[in-house]
């Protein structure tokens, strides 16, 4: 609820603090008094343009504030402005700032907590309603009249909205794997390719450093074959150097006792044949290590070079081919299978578009039900308003834009005289006639609840007399389960305020000036004679005024 409303510096308002309270307050004064100032006003604190024409000439800046009651900790206003980080000590006053520089330019605050002009504008549905006969936000715009069915109906969609972000799920995992199947397809051909040439190839981890270190020792074994034969040739055989020692050792055998130096001299030949034949032992070694295979040298240089090359095409080291071979194995497995997955995720889909279509007939029905109910409601309201030969309707259609409130779309139409067409609000009612359809439905829809907080923008302009008293009866009623503020030409409905709020313009011969100041009983009364007779307030006038106070 709305409590209070500080202006400052806005249009012909210099200062200006109001208070309001519960039930029906009601606002008067003279044609271009400022009514609309004040609606202006709070329009700017609820997220409206800040246009710098609303600074007062001579101002740097506007200024209004606008309080409101703690909003419910279970509140989808709470909801929101957690989302927007915004803290709110539990049981403190929502109060809201917005700020309109003169050159252009504005800033908005809640509980002195930064806040954009789009935030407010999300959070003035839950706080303030604003109906007139041009006001396409609320009860004219057909965008919002699901909404407002469900909430006269009391049809809340959660199993819908369950059932509807399954189905989007699963279509969205369903569409997932077909798009991935399709690339795979398309490159199906070259990985068949490409597994058949690994396949071929079948590398092996640390293949490649085997066969580099095995081609090395054979190209170093081909470059030291002929020093190991020319070795050959001086160590062994007949002419060999080991065989002219063997046979100098049998000569010195035959003469050895014969001095003791040829005795040495043996000994000394014996121990160098041991040690020749223990090199011709590392050579012989040495000569089977290094041994090699011309062919066998080749067939190893073309595995490496077909290792290499194969790595180069896939832009791989050479060790990790046989995990590429794998991988790509691993893919056409996955597109071989992925046919039978999607065909899972098909049925998925289907029985979660089951689900959501009894989920979404169900409310259909609810709706049904609720729309029938609300034309009923509607309907025992337009005699009373003078509207005896209009019909209203409720149409519950379904729509081609499914989503997580169901598949209806829901207008409110009328028609207006006997045989003619329905059709929407605004296309076929007159001024008066539509403001008493939007009271009409705004009664029937408030019985069943509605916001804490609504304004009337001369809602009975164009009516007057047995009307006027019967729409003055209407918002009277409607005030006693929500705060009700009405700008009113009407002294009928004036009458049937809680509060009366008087509008005025004045003059220094320098400045004019805008002011509100709340009436009392006397200045009551003499207010609504003036919306009686005119600039003129006679005795009858009075009287009269005084008898609708009696009877309001």
């Amino acid at each position: 609820m709305l409590t209070e409303l500080s202006i400052r510096d806005v249009v012909l308002i210099e200062a200006l603090d109001l208070g309001f309270g519960d039930g029906l307050g009601v606002l008067t004064g003279e044609t271009g008094a400022g009514k609309s100032i004040l609606l202006d006003a709070l329009g700017l604190a609820l997220g409206a343009r800040g246009d710098s024409g609303l600074v007062r000439h001579g101002a740097t800046q506007a200024v209004v504030t606008a309080t409101f009651d703690p909003p419910a900790p279970d509140a989808p206003l709470t909801a929101l402005l957690d989302d927007n980080a915004l803290e709110i000590e539990p049981g403190e006053p929502l109060i809201i700032r917005r700020i309109v520089k003169a050159d252009g330019g504005s800033r908005g605050f809640v509980n002195n907590q930064p806040a954009s002009a789009g935030l407010l504008r999300e959070m003035a549905p839950h706080l303030v309603e604003i109906h007139g006969q041009h006001d396409e936000r609320g009860l004219l715009n057909p965008r919002g009249h699901r909404a407002l069915l469900d909430i006269f109906g009391r049809t809340e969609p959660g199993a819908v909205s369950r059932a509807w972000g399954v189905l989007r799920a699963a279509e969205a995992e369903l569409a997932a794997a077909r798009a991935e199947i399709e690339t795979a397809a398309r490159d199906r051909e070259w990985l068949e390719h490409t597994v058949g040439e690994l396949t071929t190839l079948s590398p092996q981890p640390g293949e490649e450093e085997t066969l580099a270190e095995t081609r090395r020792s054979m190209q170093r074994a081909e470059k030291i074959a002929d020093d190991l034969a020319a070795i050959d040739e001086y160590l062994d055989g007949s002419d060999g150097g080991l065989a002219k020692l063997r046979q100098a050792a049998r000569v010195l055998e035959r003469i050895a006792g014969d001095h003791a130096a040829l005795g040495e001299a043996l000994a000394a030949i014996d121990r160098v044949v041991i040690e020749g034949a223990l090199a011709e032992e590392h050579l012989r070694d040495a000569r089977a290590a290094l041994s090699y295979d011309p062919r066998a040298l080749e067939d190893d240089e073309a595995r490496l070079f077909e290792l290499r090359a194969m790595a180069r095409k896939h832009r791989v080291q050479p060790d990790e081919l046989a995990a590429l071979a794998d991988e790509m194995r691993a893919r056409l497995e996955r597109l071989d299978a992925g046919e039978g997955g999607v065909l899972v995720l098909e049925t998925r889909v289907k029985e979660a578009q089951k689900d959501f279509d009894a989920a979404a007939a169900a409310l259909t029905t609810r709706r049904l039900a609720a729309a029938a109910k609300l034309d009923a409601a509607v309907a025992g309201e337009l005699a009373p308003l003078k509207l005896d030969a209009a019909r209203f309707r409720t149409v519950v259609a379904e729509t081609e834009e499914w989503s997580a409130a169901g598949k209806d779309r829901v207008e409110f139409e009328i028609s207006t005289n006997p045989g003619a067409p329905f059709a929407g609000l605004t296309k076929i009612a007159s001024g008066g006639e539509l403001s008493r359809f939007i009271l009409a439905l705004k009664v029937a829809l408030a019985e069943e609840g509605g916001a804490s907080t609504m304004v009337f923008d001369e809602i009975d302009r164009g009516v007057g007399g047995a009307v006027a008293s019967a729409i003055g009866e209407r918002l009277a009623r409607l005030a006693r389960t929500t705060q009700l503020l009405v700008v009113t030409h009407s002294p009928q409905v004036a009458a049937r305020g809680a509060e009366h709020l008087l509008i005025a313009k004045s003059n220094d011969g320098i400045v004019t000036r805008t002011g509100v100041r709340t009436l009392s009983e006397a200045e009551r009364r003499e207010e609504i004679a003036r919306m009686l007779s005119g600039a003129s307030i006679t005795d009858e006038a009075r009287a009269q005024a005084e008898r609708l106070l009696e009877t309001a």
